[in-house]
Order: structure tokens, then C-alpha cells, then sequence
């Protein structure tokens, strides 16, 4: 047994960082933060969202999300759950990437530069982390199991292939995704995105549209993700219907929410990017000013199209008409920029009488205008000019226009989504290479896995992982191809079905991939044999509790969703949410204004714990606002903390030196009722996150012990020391062990993050007494204490003798309200 009593010998002085490097080794030695994955009675899966290791390391903002999770999963294990908070590393992606060519070192090194730093900086702030099941992305032990992963989803249909315009970020010379775009810039690096049209890997997350949007209603999620999600996936419920171009089989394809307003379409408006338009070109007989206008039109992003207060600009192709499948009247077609390819079909019905978008444009252009609802620009009316629907209101008319275009077979009830499905592929180096090979051979004979894509592969899952090669030139070409598309000792294969020579598939998968499952690896990462162990799998998920930036609410936290209802349609997993219970922290901001690099306003934690050490800076950071609002990080307030804890040492000091005299002293009645008091509030608060309350309820409790140490038994001191742990877990560890080494003279080590939390007794935190307050004629006219269960006759008889109210109730009132506990109100 190790000499604990050389170890907690105390200095007169606290010493934050002597200590808290003590602490953390014997932690790390005694495994205290190492559940039993197989035998735990009560697992409670705590995680804080994957972090991605930049080159600068852990910023302040970091360590405010981890402290946050850290203290909630501190307070679960005293409450006696067998915690298990894993921590690893997202290493793969551009933003790593970008930083290896902007220092000129290759990205493996890289990686390994970031992944000491971090993790260096991640134990400083003596967070419980469970270390032996740490794992990073570029791991191929770990990127194995992506690529299987993706196999899994091409065989069951959810991967596929196929050219498609998307978005592509000229700095980050890559496709992004339509979640990686925010107010059309990328969201890595802020440069414009421009549109390209390329074959890409995508994932199906349409499919599971309906299911994500509706399991929101299930899951407990902070409500601003939810409403986030809602948003993006973006239900309309209305119709399809089927506009006919005149002499032509050909059919235009429109989604309205508005079947009702059908009667009032006078023409058609069709997205610049609309594939009808190739198809019909010979007929335009406008043609060269038509593409010349699309031309344009592709230069502007999203946003800039569909801007407010944009004039609106189109042009007709002339020498087509379409016919209004609900009166047989011919309309003019029109392209222009403020109709979108991503939503509904990329075509609209333009209803001008009822649309104000429709209505500047139709006047611009001279285009007729047709009300057919009583009132112009309303949601709902009463059908004018409709045919056999004229007199219904809107909300019938929608109903029975869309059974008779049904009836028809000129449209039908359809529900459409914002969602578009995932694109996967990405043209860069540093990531994982997607496990698929294209066989010639077998797309001249139309074979392949799967029949809609003949010539596929996915790579036999016994010869996974595909590794990432190390290529001396990683920085991407600039082109549509990744930097592997010129290694041929990569690309160069064979066909897994014919033997021919075949080709590797050469972009590799985004990164929010590696992140999807990353939760499912952690309790498994010693298994060789499968992704994730079935036995550990069934007893630790899903999580308990995963916390992290909201910022991440259409990416991260949409794509993990998904995923999980994929594998657990393929029979792979027993849930379909991965985490039941969601909470966003806050962000910090630094004097006023967010934490950026070009601002120079990013705060590493390495200096403050240096110069504070970790408990200060974690109390600080939990105090300066509620965890998930954020707050101003400002170095004034970090003293008050530190004078804090330092009153705290001072205080455990006297405490010795009187030693076992304490521990008889007669209880202190209102010190006791006010430690049980705290109990309840700091359980209460750290069960909803609300850290910077309970700090507070802690630094009252204490004023009242300073005021009162003569008069106060140990165990109040023991309590609040447990009370404080999640907080300051080195600070307390040194004080309750030096307490239990000199005063309880216990000879065996059991970590205070191991002791039963507190529990109060309601007895003692019931009130006694409460402030009665005293109304005439419902005016406040006083106010006294009085004892809790007060009779009316006795608050009335206590309430008359005061003179401000006798004044008042000089005779006998007409009517006395009395609310028990509360108030007394004389009607006179």
C-alpha cells in the first residue's frame, strides 16, 4: 500500500497545480474513472461530443463544453452509476487538412503533433475520462470500421452513385454538402460556393425523412436543436400535379402546397437548373437567350437568388406553352432564378392573384392576373372563379381538388422536404477512402452488386480497411478528382465479381461520417472482430446523456440520428435514437465579441491553469453563466473564484489543526437546516445543467460555515466537500483525504468521486414560518411573519393588530379572502 500519508502531507498555502498534478496521476494509476464494461450494475453512458484536434489545441470555449459534461457525469457516479466517459479524437477531415498545408507538414504527422497536444491538454483539466478506451478516426483500426459501415449501407440500397449539381467550395477545392453551406459560403473556410455539376456518393437520408422529423416529438433534446432539425427537414404537406406541355408527351412536374389556388395559375416558372429544358431546346425558339440567362443564373448563390426586396428577372421560352390541367388553358413557361432546383421539383405553378413573389413578376412580364379565392394574399377563402369548386373554403377545396386530380390521374396527395440526401464523396487526401471498385467490364454487360448500378463494387469486407496511402503531394488538385486519383499503385485493382482489371474508387468520405458512429466504438475498441461488441452494445447503449454545440444541429446531430435508424433497420443495433437525452452548451464569447483567431480573442486554457490552476478555471467557466446560454469570459471574475477556494484550504486547515474535537460539537440548528437546504438545490441544479446556480447555493453555504466554524460538526464540512467535488475534484480529493488520513484515521484510499453523494432530510428543509401578506380591499397594507398552517382566524387576529392595517379596518369587514401560507385580504 502506497504511503498516502507523505502524499497528503498539506502546505500551509494552496497550491492548485502541485496538487491537481498529484491527484491526476494517482486517478490514472487507480483507474477510478475505469467502469467494469462487462460486469457494471448501473451503466450511465455520459459523452460530450467528439472534439477534432486542431493544430492550436483546446481552446477556452473546449473546455466549458467538457467541464460541463465532466461535472454532470461526476455527480452520476457519486449518486453510484458505474459512469463511463470516453474521450477520443475526430483527427480526419479538411479542417486538419488545411492546417497541414498551411505549415507544409504532412497531415500523418500532423495528426500525431495535434494528437499529443491535445490530449496533454485534455488531462490538465483533470476531467474523469475513461483513457483506456480513447480512439481517433485516422486510426485504421477505426476507419475499418467505417468503410464497412458503408458497405453495409450499399448493399442495403441506402449508397448510391449518380451526377447531380452540387456545391463546391473553391478554397476548400471539395464538395460540401447542402448542411456544410450556411448563408451560401462554406462553413469551414467562408468562401463563396459555386455549383458544379459531378458524380458523387450519396446517402439516403430522404428515406428517413418522415421518421426523424416525427421521433423528434420522442427524444428529450434542447428545444432550439429540435426546432433547428424541424426546420431543415422541412415538411410540406400538398400535391403533385402534372402541368402537359402543349403537342407533347412530355409532362412538367410541380409541388404546391396551395391545389386549392390551381384554377389561378396563368404560368409556369421553371428553376434555371430544370433537366425539362435540355429536352424541350430544339423547340425554344429564344434558346441562346434562355441559356445565356441560365449561365447567369448559376453564378448566384441560393441565397442571392431567393434574397427579399430582389427584383425579380426571368425569361419566357418562347414557341412552348404548358396547359392547366384544371381549366385546359394554355400558360406561358418561364425560367427564372427566385425558383430553386432543391425545392419541391424545381418548378412552380405561378398563382400572381394570391403570391406576392408571383404578383411583381406576373406585372413586370404583363402576365394575366386570376383571383380564385375572395381575398388576395391570404392563407385561407372561399373558391371564386373554379369551376365545379367555386363557393368551397380553401381547406375543403385542397381535399377535394387533389381527389380529383388523383381521380384523373393528373396529380395526386404527396408530402415533399426541404432534406436532400447526403452527399458523401469528397475530392481531398485526408480522410477515409470510400471501399468501392468500378469494374468496365461489368458495366459493358450490365452487371454489378446492385442492378440500378452496374459495373459497383463494394470491396469484400475481408480485405477491409482500404488504408490510406501516404502521398507525399496531399494538397488537393483543384480538379473533381482526390489526390489519390494519381497514386495508380491505389486505383489500380481487380474486380471482385469478373477478376478484370478494375478501378479503386479514389474520393474519400466526408468527415461527419467518421463522427456518425463514433459513439457505438468506444465501449468496443478492443474488439477486433466487430464495430461494436453486441453484449457491451445492449448494456451501455443508447447514451445516457450527450451533450454539445447546437451549431451542430443539421450536421453532426442529423447525420447520427440517421445512421443509427439505418443500421437498426439492418438488425445491427437495438435502438434507432443513440441518444435519448441532448443538451446544447452555450458559446463563449471573449470581452463582447466571439472567440476567433482573426480577432485575436482566443483563450487557451494552458495559461490560466498554469497560472490557476484547472479548479479555479473550471468553477470560473461554470459560474460566469447559465451552461446552456454561454457567456463573456473576462479575467476579472476568475479571482473571485480563486479567493473562494483558497477561504475553502484556509478553512479545512483550522479544521485539522482542531482534529477530533470536531467531530462532537453540537450540531448548529440553522446550519444544518441550510446544509440540507443546499443539498437539495446543488442536486437539483446539476440534474438540469444549471452549474452556475448551484455555485452559487455552495458559496452561501460556506459564508454561513466561516461565519460559524466553532459551532459545526464535521459532517457538514464532509458534505460540502462532496457537494463541491464535481466542481473542484482536485481540491476536494486532497482535503477529504487529508481529513479521513489525520481526523477519521482510515488507513485504506477510496477516492471522494467514489463516496455516496448527499441526501437531505425534507423535514429539516421544510419552512416554519413565511411572510403573511396583509391587502384591504386587495391594496398591500402590511406584511408579518407568521407560522406555516396559520389559521384564517388566527392571520386575521395577527393582521388587525398591526396600525397600518387597523386604520384601514376600523369596522367589521364585509369579507375576508384568506389564501393559506400566503396572503389575507380584508374587503371592507
Amino acid at each position: 500500500m502506497e504511503n498516502f500519508g507523505l502524499i497528503l502531507k498539506m502546505s500551509m498555502r494552496y497550491l492548485p497545480q502541485k496538487i491537481e498534478k498529484k491527484w491526476q496521476k494517482i486517478w490514472k494509476r487507480k483507474s477510478i474513472y475505469e467502469p467494469d464494461l462487462k460486469r457494471a450494475k448501473k451503466p450511465f453512458y455520459n459523452l460530450m461530443m467528439f472534439p477534432y484536434p486542431s493544430a492550436e489545441g483546446l481552446h477556452v470555449g473546449n473546455m466549458y463544453a467538457f467541464t460541463g459534461s465532466d461535472i454532470y457525469g461526476r455527480f452520476k457516479r457519486m449518486q453510484g452509476y458505474d459512469v463511463f466517459e470516453p474521450i477520443g479524437l475526430d483527427g480526419f477531415g479538411i479542417h486538419s487538412e488545411n492546417y497541414a498545408i498551411k505549415t507544409g507538414i504532412h497531415p500523418v504527422k500532423q495528426a500525431k503533433i495535434s494528437e499529443k497536444r491535445f490530449y496533454k491538454q485534455l488531462e490538465i483539466t483533470g476531467n474523469g475520462f475513461a483513457w483506456k478506451e480513447k480512439l481517433e478516426t485516422y486510426d485504421p483500426d477505426y476507419y475499418k470500421w467505417t468503410q464497412w459501415i458503408f458497405v453495409q449501407m450499399f448493399k442495403n440500397g441506402l449508397a448510391y452513385r449518380k451526377k447531380a449539381e452540387v456545391n463546391w467550395c473553391p478554397g476548400c477545392k471539395t464538395v460540401l454538402a447542402d448542411e456544410q453551406v450556411i448563408n451560401g459560403k462554406c462553413e469551414r473556410c467562408s468562401t463563396e460556393v459555386v455549383k458544379k455539376e459531378l458524380e458523387q456518393w450519396f446517402f439516403k437520408i430522404t428515406k428517413y425523412a418522415e421518421r426523424l422529423l416525427k421521433n423528434l416529438e420522442k427524444i428529450d433534446w434542447s428545444e432550439r436543436v429540435k426546432i433547428a432539425q424541424r426546420e431543415w427537414i422541412g415538411q410540406s404537406r400538398g400535391a403533385e400535379i402534372d402541368f402537359r406541355i402543349k403537342n407533347s408527351e412530355l409532362r412538367i412536374k410541380v409541388f404546391t402546397t396551395r391545389p386549392d389556388t390551381l384554377f389561378g395559375a396563368t404560368y409556369m416558372v421553371l428553376a434555371p437548373e430544370h433537366r425539362i429544358i435540355s429536352n424541350i431546346k430544339y423547340q425554344i425558339s429564344n434558346i441562346k437567350e434562355v441559356e445565356a440567362y441560365i449561365q447567369r443564373a448559376k453564378k448566384k448563390t441560393d441565397e442571392e437568388r431567393i434574397a427579399e426586396g430582389r427584383e425579380k428577372t426571368g425569361v419566357e421560352l418562347k414557341g412552348i406553352k404548358a396547359v392547366n390541367p384544371a381549366n385546359k388553358k394554355e400558360v406561358p413557361i418561364f425560367v427564372a432564378d427566385y425558383v430553386l432546383r432543391g425545392y419541391g421539383t424545381g418548378a412552380i405553378m405561378a398563382v400572381p392573384a394570391h403570391d406576392e413573389r408571383d404578383f411583381e413578376f406576373a406585372q413586370k412580364y404583363k402576365l394575366p392576373i386570376c383571383p380564385v379565392l375572395d381575398k388576395a394574399f391570404i392563407d385561407d377563402g372561399v373558391l371564386v372563379n373554379s369551376g365545379q369548386f367555386t363557393g368551397m373554403t380553401s381547406g375543403k377545396a385542397r381535399i377535394e381538388i387533389a381527389k380529383w386530380l388523383e381521380k384523373n390521374k393528373l396529380g395526386k396527395k404527396t408530402v415533399n422536404y426541404h432534406l436532400r440526401d447526403w452527399l458523401l464523396s469528397r475530392q481531398r487526401y485526408w480522410g477515409p477512402p470510400i471501399p468501392m471498385i468500378y469494374c468496365e467490364e461489368c458495366a459493358e454487360n450490365k452487371k454489378g452488386e446492385r442492378k440500378e448500378m452496374p459495373g459497383w463494387y463494394s470491396v469484400p469486407e475481408n480485405q477491409l480497411p482500404v488504408k490510406l496511402p501516404f502521398v507525399k503531394n496531399f494538397r488537393p488538385k483543384g480538379a473533381d478528382k482526390s489526390p489519390l486519383a494519381t497514386v495508380k499503385s491505389f486505383y489500380e485493382t481487380k474486380c471482385p465479381k469478373c477478376g478484370e482489371k478494375a478501378r479503386r474508387e479514389t474520393d474519400v468520405s466526408d468527415t461527419f461520417f467518421d463522427s456518425a458512429w463514433y459513439y457505438l466504438r468506444y465501449p468496443s475498441v478492443r474488439d477486433k472482430k466487430n464495430p461494436w461488441n453486441p453484449t457491451l452494445t445492449k448494456k451501455w447503449l443508447p447514451v445516457n446523456l450527450y451533450t454539445g454545440g447546437a451549431e451542430h444541429s443539421v450536421l453532426h446531430l442529423l447525420y447520427v440520428r440517421f445512421l443509427a435508424m439505418a443500421l437498426h433497420d439492418m438488425g445491427l443495433l437495438h435502438f434507432e435514437e443513440p441518444f435519448p437525452k441532448f443538451r446544447a452548451h452555450g458559446l463563449l464569447i471573449r470581452e463582447g465579441a466571439k472567440m476567433s483567431k482573426s480577432k485575436g480573442n482566443v483563450v487557451t486554457p494552458d495559461e490560466y491553469i498554469k497560472k490557476f490552476g484547472a479548479d479555479i478555471l473550471r468553477m470560473y467557466l461554470m459560474f460566469l453563466a447559465p451552461f446552456e446560454q454561454g457567456g463573456d469570459f473576462r479575467d476579472a471574475g476568475i479571482l473571485g473564484i480563486k479567493r473562494f477556494l483558497e477561504r475553502i484550504y484556509s478553512l479545512s486547515l483550522k479544521i485539522k489543526n482542531q482534529k477530533s474535537e470536531i467531530r462532537n460539537t453540537t450540531q448548529n440548528s440553522k446550519l444544518n437546516n441550510l446544509i440540507h437546504k443546499t443539498i437539495k438545490k446543488v442536486t437539483e441544479d446539476i440534474e438540469n445543467l444549471r452549474f452556475n446556480t448551484a455555485i452559487s447555493a455552495l458559496m452561501i453555504l460556506f459564508n454561513e460555515m466561516e461565519k460559524n466554524q466553532q459551532s459545526f460538526n464535521l459532517s457538514i464540512f464532509q458534505s460540502f466537500l462532496k457537494l463541491l467535488t464535481p466542481f473542484a475534484p482536485h481540491l476536494t480529493e486532497e482535503l477529504w483525504q487529508n481529513l479521513k488520513s489525520e481526523i477519521l484515521n482510515l488507513k485504506s484510499f477510496k477516492s471522494i468521486h467514489l463516496e455516496k453523494w448527499p441526501k437531505y432530510n425534507p423535514k429539516l428543509i421544510a419552512e416554519k414560518t413565511f411572510e403573511l401578506i396583509i391587502q384591504v380591499n386587495g391594496k398591500v397594507r402590511g406584511r408579518i411573519t407568521a407560522p406555516v398552517g396559520i389559521s384564517k382566524e388566527e392571520a386575521a387576529k395577527s393582521a388587525l393588530k398591526l396600525e397600518a392595517v387597523k386604520k384601514y379596518v376600523a369596522d367589521k369587514p364585509k369579507k375576508i379572502v384568506f389564501v393559506p401560507n400566503k396572503l389575507i385580504n380584508f374587503v371592507i
